[in-house]
């Protein structure tokens, strides 16, 4: 069985020691989901909406979150980001894929950079279109893929 590498041999939470790996090139691709009306993204895609460019604001956002993540989460590292891109993409005509790809080369891993990424740009969408569409939803949060370091490459095989 896997140890949770956050908890101490007593069972105590602690920052992992990277000290020792060697750096190397990494990657976090993050997604999630934001449903919402139909009427509520043809807003967003005629650029209608009168709070501004949603999706230029969201993007903006992400890239924001990823580089402030070890702000958020208490026990990752600060990292240097060499990239940081979120795209945001229509599915159909009632939700938008909200996609976060990090890299560094470092010592660690980006996933919870592209996690947060994702995470932050979706609820701006939400935050920005709540007054035309309260019921919107955020949903699947997930990471998609990551690679370097030592437990090699993964990639998820059920995405939506």
């Amino acid at each position: 069985m896997n140890k949770l590498t956050h908890l101490d041999d007593s069972g105590q939470a602690h920052m992992v020691d990277v000290g020792d790996k060697p750096d190397s090139q990494r990657l976090g691709v993050a997604e999630a989901f934001v449903r919402m009306q139909p009427n509520t993204l043809e807003l967003i895609l005629q650029g209608g909406h009168k709070k501004g460019d949603v999706l230029a604001v969201a993007r903006i956002a992400g890239i924001q979150a990823a580089k402030r993540t070890w702000e958020l989460i208490p026990l990752c590292h600060p990292i240097m980001l060499t990239s940081v891109k979120v795209d945001i993409t229509p599915i159909g005509d009632d939700c938008l894929r909200v996609e976060a790809r990090c890299k560094n080369s470092g010592q660690t891993g980006v996933e919870m950079e592209a996690l947060t990424a994702a995470s932050v740009a979706a609820l701006t969408i939400y935050d920005m279109c709540k007054a035309v569409d309260r019921g919107m939803s955020v949903d699947n949060l997930r990471l998609v893929e990551k690679a370097g370091g030592k437990s090699g490459d993964w990639r998820r095989d059920d995405t939506e």
